[in-house]
């Protein structure tokens, strides 16, 4: 099967031996493998899974941090439209750790607050969570 992955940040990734890629959608994580019948899904924030086979016909794996958007399945074909999508090599461990406390810290800053909460304020502190976790999912995979 084959795969393209696009984000708005500008990283990519392609293959055209694919055969299982797992994304968590909006609803539950889904495996898809060849011949996997059409979808379309949002994404949440997550580590998108994928083996693929090598020139020598070896499986390998590669793992990325994506951030939300869709997936789409159609004819043995899957694309994925992420916000971004992010390499072990990329993940700033330091950065991943003090984006996860301060969202941490903003969301129980809102859920405790007297005032009204700030619904927005709130879901983008959730959606920082949710990213830093996926960053520092994908580092202890590769520990």
């Amino acid at each position: 099967m084959k795969i393209k992955v696009l984000s708005f940040s500008g990283e990519n990734f392609a293959h055209e031996s694919v055969t299982s890629l797992t994304v968590m959608t909006k609803s539950w994580e889904v495996t898809i493998l060849d011949n996997h019948s059409p979808m379309i899904a949002s994404i949440e924030p997550c580590v998108l899974y994928t083996k693929y086979k090598d020139e020598n016909g070896i499986e390998q794996r590669e793992d990325f941090a994506i951030w939300s958007w869709v997936v789409e399945v159609n004819n043995s074909s899957v694309k994925v439209m992420a916000d971004m999508l992010i390499d072990v090599e990329e993940v700033d461990l330091d950065q991943a750790k003090l984006a996860k406390e301060r969202a941490l810290e903003l969301m129980d800053k809102y859920k405790h607050a007297k005032d009204r909460v700030d619904m927005e304020k709130f879901i983008e502190a959730e959606d920082m969570l949710l990213k830093s976790i996926a960053q520092l999912k994908l580092y202890d995979l590769k520990k």
